[in-house]
Parts: C-alpha cells; sequence; structure tokens
C-alpha cells in the first residue's frame, strides 16, 4: 500500500513510544521504588513480574491481528499508557501506593507490550521489504534511544526534583506526572504523523478468511526449520542477557570489590552521551549494511560485532585502569564537573556502537522468521521467544557473577554467545533477503 505520509516522519516516535514506557515501567519504576523506601526484597519479587506480557505477548497478539486496524491498537495503548503513568504519579503519594502503583504498571505493561504488537505489525505492513531493511536500524536505534532517556533524562530529572524539594515523594510524583506528558505528546504525533494504511480486519474479510487463534499461533510452528530457528532466537542473547543485567553493578562497584568505581552519575554521561552517540552511529549503518548486501553477507560478520566488545569487559575488570579524562563546564545557571575513565569509556563506546550495529541484522532475522500470513502475530510470536531468552539467564546472572567474580563472569559471557554464533551458519533464507533492490 502506498502513502503520502513519509517513513522518516512517523517511524522515529513510534518506535520512541515502544521503547520508553517499557525502560520506565521494568527499569525506572525499580529506581523509584527504591528512593520511595520499599526495601530490595519486594522491589525484586515484584518488579519481576513485571516482564511477563512481553513473554507471554503472543498469546494474544492474534487478538491484535484479527481485530480492527495496527494503528487503532498502538494509539489507543498510547493513550492508555499515558493515562496510567498520570495515575501513578497521584497515587505516589497516597497510603499503600506501593501495591497501587504496581497494580497501575501492571496493567501498563499489558498496554505497552500490546503497543509494541500493533507498532511492529504496521512497520511490517507500511513498508515494502527493502525498505524495512533500511530503515530497521533507524527503528532499532530509536526503541533504544527511549530507553536511555528513561534511564538518563527522565531519572536525572528525578534527581534534580528531589534536591529541589528534598522529598522523594514529590519528586517521583512530578516525575511520573513528565512522564505522561511525554507520552501524551508522543500519543498526539503519532495520530497525525501515521499513514492509514489498513481497513478494518474482520470487516473486510469473509468468514472463510478469517482465521481463529489457535490456528494462527500453530501455524507459526509449521514455518520452515522452526526447530532450529526457535533455539537461536533463545540462545543468541544469551550473553547479552548477562551482560545487561550486571554492567552497571560492575561500573559503579568499589575496585575492592572487582568493579571499576564509578559514580552513578558518570555512568549515566557515558551512556547518555559517548554511548549515545556510538549506539545512533551503529544502528544507522547496520541498517543500511543490510539493505545494500543483504543479510546473509552481513550475519555473521554483524552478530561478531555485536559480541566482541564483550572482551573489552573481560579487561577492565581484571586490569582495572585508571586513566582519566576530566571535563568541566561552567556556565551562568549550569555547572557540569565530572571524570571519565578513559578505557571504560572506550570500552561502553565500542559495545554500544557494536549493539546497535549488530542487533540490526538479528531483527532483520525474525522479520524474516514472521513472512507470510499473520505476520504480526507471527514477528509477536518470535519476540516472545527472544523475551524468554532474556529473562531466564537474567534472573541467574547475579548468582553467577557472585560464585565466578567479575573478570570470570565476562569471559563466561562472552563465552555464553558462541552458541549462537553457531547456530546461525545453519539458518537459510534467502541470499539477498532485505537487500535494497536495483529498481527502487
Amino acid at each position: 500500500m502506498k502513502t503520502d505520509n513519509q517513513p522518516w516522519f512517523w517511524i522515529p516516535l513510534l518506535n520512541f513510544a515502544s521503547g520508553f514506557p517499557y525502560i520506565i515501567i521494568t527499569s525506572v519504576s525499580v529506581l523509584m521504588y527504591k528512593k520511595l523506601g520499599i526495601n530490595n526484597e519486594d522491589i525484586g519479587a515484584y518488579t519481576s513480574l513485571l516482564y511477563l506480557p512481553w513473554v507471554i505477548k503472543p498469546l494474544w497478539s492474534p487478538f491484535i491481528d484479527l481485530h480492527g486496524t495496527k494503528r487503532k491498537w498502538f494509539l489507543s495503548m498510547q493513550l492508555f499508557i499515558s493515562i496510567a503513568f498520570l495515575v501513578v504519579g497521584i497515587t505516589i503519594p497516597l497510603n499503600y501506593f506501593f501495591f497501587l502503583t504496581l497494580a497501575i504498571f501492571s496493567v501498563a505493561a499489558f498496554a505497552s507490550a500490546s503497543n509494541d504488537v500493533a507498532t511492529d505489525g504496521f512497520y511490517l505492513l507500511a513498508l515494502k521489504k527493502e525498505q524495512q531493511s533500511l530503515f530497521l536500524g533507524i527503528r532499532n536505534t530509536c526503541y533504544r534511544l527511549a530507553m536511555l532517556t528513561g534511564q538518563g533524562l527522565i531519572v536525572l530529572l528525578a534527581g534534580y526534583l528531589e534536591h529541589k524539594y528534598g522529598d522523594n515523594t514529590k519528586a517521583w510524583s512530578y516525575t511520573m506526572i513528565v512522564v505522561s506528558i511525554v507520552m501524551i505528546f508522543l500519543t498526539v504525533y503519532n495520530f497525525f504523523s501515521t499513514p492509514k494504511i489498513e481497513e478494518n480486519t474482520l470487516a473486510t474479510k469473509s468468514a472463510d478468511e478469517q482465521k481463529n487463534f489457535i490456528s494462527v499461533f500453530a501455524s507459526f510452528f509449521k514455518k520452515k526449520q522452526i526447530g532450529l530457528v526457535l533455539a537461536f532466537i533463545l540462545v543468541f542473547r544469551l550473553g547479552e542477557s548477562q551482560l545487561l543485567k550486571m554492567l552497571t553493578p560492575f561500573l559503579v562497584d568499589p575496585k575492592s570489590a572487582g568493579g571499576m568505581g564509578l559514580d552513578t552519575e558518570d555512568v549515566g554521561v557515558i551512556y547518555g552521551t559517548f554511548g549515545l552517540i556510538a549506539l545512533l552511529a551503529g544502528g544507522v549503518l547496520g541498517g543500511i549494511a543490510i539493505s545494500k548486501y543483504g543479510l546473509t553477507k552481513c550475519f555473521l560478520p554483524m552478530i561478531l560485532t555485536m559480541h566482541l566488545p564483550i572482551m573489552g569487559f573481560v579487561f577492565l575488570a581484571y586490569f582495572q585502569p585508571e586513566t582519566m579524562i576530566h571535563i568541566h563546564f561552567d556556565l551562568k545557571y549550569f555547572i557540569f564537573d565530572s571524570s571519565f575513565n578513559a578505557y571504560t569509556s572506550l570500552v561502553v563506546i565500542l559495545e554500544q556502537f557494536g549493539y546497535g550495529f549488530g542487533f540490526a541484522s538479528f531483527m532483520m532475522f525474525l522479520i524474516y522468521v514472521a513472512e507470510g500470513e499473520s505476520k504480526t502475530s507471527h514477528y509477536s510470536i518470535a519476540t516472545g521467544f527472544m523475551a524468554l531468552g532474556m529473562m531466564l539467564p537474567g534472573m541467574l546472572s547475579g548468582y553467577i557473577q557472585q560464585y565466578l567474580g567479575y573478570g570470570n563472569f565476562f569471559i563466561w559471557v562472552f563465552l555464553a554467545t558462541i552458541p549462537g554464533i553457531i547456530l546461525s551458519r545453519f539458518l537459510i533464507f534467502p541470499k539477498d533477503y532485505g537487500k535494497k533492490s536495483e529498481e527502487v
């Protein structure tokens, strides 16, 4: 279907609207509860359940695929999420706020996972195959940028309000209201920018064409090489899933405990500046590479680019280098004064660039897996298995790190990437899949 709406105008913020609520619900909420006096045991036990909707979203993705349009779904879900964050902000000052806000976050998590399903399906429907590969890096980068915004700017805002009011409850209440305003803006923008490319699904299908949930779900497991495909999806991020859980503790832990001894602010700035630039560059170049050369030629080099930077953290853990770079800005209303570990910054830059560049190939492969009828549901099922492959190893990463120590842990993380690399060599897909055709 053709549309006058240029993808450059709607893809960035549409995918930003997927990553932003995800990181607020699953990550920023942990810090919020910690600052509001909730103990670690309750935080770990209850906030871990907020990941569940992203794991089981394939169970209701056929409903989204068969009823209404993807555009109506993601606009409705984004509006619902906006309201949910507003209610969280209002609820924080109340008694029993912990369980009240958890209940709201839980509902918002299901809405956010549904928003992801509809957004993924819309992307597959609105763009031609060669456009999908070209914009894949942009799409993934904007999603990642949204996560960095939540972990960076939103957390910095909360910290500023904590110091301004001397009241964590008021600070986080206002912060969540600001988060709601951001989501409202994204919803309104996406309403006006995204093209109308669908008619109501059930209204345009005959009774014989309409599929039930079971047939849509079952058809996914009839795909070619499905056993090998699922094994690859589950183990591809085996190393990354553990790295992401233990990386921040490693950077902020004192050197006596095997960490790098960085301040929290320095970690945020490193990821929010150097890491962000590297991520953006890697994501854009990853999409361009696939569109130019095709997935077959790019797959292994891009996977290696994603995983090899892990060895940089092995170096940091064993040698703990201390070469520092000092940066000082003194403006009239703003003073920034911080020191950066040069080696740590370099490793983070390589890791973020590799992630942006290499992950584009994995997402392009998932698009290939979803090809055919009910591609929205099938893509959702594939990403559900991906989420499962992230959740389970991540739950064990802390125990493994404590047993091995940081240096050996990062070696283990690197070794955990090998099964995915091996399995990738046995996957079969069209030679030029994702490559931009010459006539386009």
